[in-house]
């Protein structure tokens, strides 16, 4: 009886250091799941915080796209506080935060592709900016070079255009209509000039104007009223023709026939169009 008693002992001893040895294989097993757990936990954790910086340094010119991304970021902060309140243990609850980090990595490779365009397009756009701004500043480079040129040109136009004449003489006139220098005998004035051929000249009508001075050089006119405008200004005249100018050369005479009487001195004549004068004369009268 007491050999069988022993040996249920002993039997009850090696099953005791058997179920000890299995526990403390448990436990140690147990605790290394959780070293590896808490392991995970941190990977993960330090995977979030990256995220988080990654997606701080993301920004763009777009208010919109911003205003998204700040919205990507409260989210990414809201999962690190989440997974730090959870236990490492709570394995399900961990899978489900790496598929969140995982779309929100999605998310976050969008963006940086949808920004990366919009720095493409505004580098695209600030080059065409440029080029627009470059080509402008040429073209108006270009106007004012050919506007220089232009307003050139009309001044040249200008002045070729203006009627020019030659040859203006004096004669004094008889009543009988034959020369003269003695001053007793003149009757009237005659002016005779020859207006050189210009084809850019205006064609048509065109007055010639006539201004007699005496001797004391004051200016003989038969009527005060008549005025005409040589380039803005009115001056008076003595005497006027219109001929008909085609841009051929073309001789004009007027006369001139005062209320005065002639005397003995030099007559001086001026010939006028409203462009221009065209030339000067002096008549010696004896």
């Amino acid at each position: 009886m007491e050999k069988k008693l022993k040996n249920i002992i002993i039997t009850l001893s090696v099953i005791a250091a058997a179920l000890l040895c299995v526990l403390a294989y448990v436990w140690f097993d147990r605790q290394g799941m959780i070293k590896d757990l808490n392991i995970e936990k941190e990977d993960l954790t330090a995977q979030m915080i990256q995220l988080q910086e990654d997606y701080a340094m993301l920004s763009s010119n777009n208010d919109t796209l911003n205003h998204q991304l700040d919205i990507e970021r409260e989210k990414v902060q809201q999962l690190i506080d989440r997974v730090e309140k959870t236990e490492a243990t709570n394995r399900a609850q961990i899978r489900k935060y790496e598929k969140e980090l995982g779309t929100l990595r999605s998310i976050m490779r969008n963006y940086i592709v949808q920004i990366d365009s919009l720095n493409t397009l505004n580098m695209s756009l600030r080059k065409d900016a440029e080029e627009a701004r470059k080509a402008a500043s040429e073209s108006m480079a270009k106007y004012e070079d050919l506007k220089t040129t232009t307003e050139e040109y009309a001044k040249q136009v200008k002045i070729g255009s203006v009627l020019k004449g030659r040859e203006l003489s004096l004669t004094a006139i008889t009543a009988k209509n034959k020369e003269t220098e003695r001053s007793s005998r003149v009757d009237k004035l005659k002016a005779c000039i020859t207006l050189v051929e210009n084809d850019l000249a205006a064609k048509g009508a065109t007055v010639i104007y006539i201004r007699v001075k005496d001797p004391e050089g004051i200016l003989m006119t038969e009527d005060s009223q008549q005025i005409f405008n040589m380039n803005g200004e009115q001056m008076i005249y003595s005497a006027s023709r219109e001929i008909d100018y085609q841009g051929s050369e073309v001789e004009a005479c007027i006369y001139f026939d005062s209320p005065q009487k002639f005397v003995k001195g030099v007559y001086t004549v001026e010939a006028y169009t409203e462009n221009g004068q065209l030339g000067t004369a002096d008549l010696l009268l004896r």
